[in-house]
């Protein structure tokens, strides 16, 4: 069970502006049962208390009370180097979604070396185009007809899915290395954009549209923490050049 508890331990669902506190006491019970303890919340405050561990039960009380609280993602990312999002909508996707069990399928080897976080967004809208510009991956569950699933329910999903693939899973797995984490690619890309900024080849109308595209691109490369300093020390130095001629 060792080797379970330490890869589930690696993995973290995290709530973006949930707006009712039954579902994150439910999200904190179904993670609880499938071995997962480390939830986090996007939220301005922590949502009701006595709704919250009224769906959770006794049972998985420690988890609500180990949960973290940030008021901004990308502090709720920043540890985090394997980033995915969870969307119900059917709409144009820059990114190629996943079902569940491929997500977890494509992202167990990484586990043993780097932080894993599923990403959940508020029950009636989802995440936007802004936070899911952090993720590598982009997961949606395959329902029948139109039916959505609840936040929890969603959840649940992707933490069976977690939970099987690494209880199941032959040890044969080889380890991804470690990758740059949410952090430091956060300011790897900053510098990016002021490099690209002060040579005006991010236009106004399409400096997003640009920003996504290089982070895709980076973002595919699986950069290690190395990399990223390559990166930023090229763009400190050229900076550093078109300051000083």
């Amino acid at each position: 069970m060792h080797h379970e508890n330490s890869l589930l331990s690696h993995a973290a669902i995290v709530l973006v502006r949930p707006k009712y506190a039954e579902n994150v006491g439910a999200a904190a019970r179904v993670a609880f049962n499938m071995g997962i303890s480390r939830l986090i919340l996007v939220r301005d405050e922590m949502p009701d208390q006595e709704a919250m561990a009224k769906m959770a039960t006794h049972k998985a009380a420690h988890i609500l009370e180990r949960m973290e609280l940030h008021h901004s993602l990308e502090d709720a990312l920043a540890p985090f180097s394997i980033i995915a999002a969870t969307t119900a909508r059917r709409g144009r996707k820059r990114i190629l979604e996943k079902t569940p069990r491929e997500l977890i399928e494509t992202v167990i080897p990484d586990l043993h070396n780097n932080q894993l976080a599923i990403m959940f967004g508020p029950e009636n809208t989802g995440l936007t185009n802004d936070e899911i510009k952090y993720c590598q991956y982009v997961s949606a569950i395959p329902t029948a007809e139109f039916s959505s699933l609840n936040l929890a329910q969603a959840v649940a999903i992707h933490c069976y899915e977690l939970y099987y693939q690494i209880v199941h899973q032959p040890n044969a797995i080889i380890p991804n290395p470690s990758v740059a984490s949410s952090f430091e690619l956060e300011g790897m890309y900053e510098h990016v954009e002021d490099a690209l900024l002060r040579i005006d080849f991010l236009e106004e109308k399409s400096h997003t549209y640009w920003m996504n595209n290089i982070r895709q691109f980076l973002g595919r490369i699986r950069l290690t923490p190395k990399d990223a300093k390559i990166i930023r020390g090229i763009c400190r130095q050229f900076l550093w050049h078109q300051d000083n001629r």
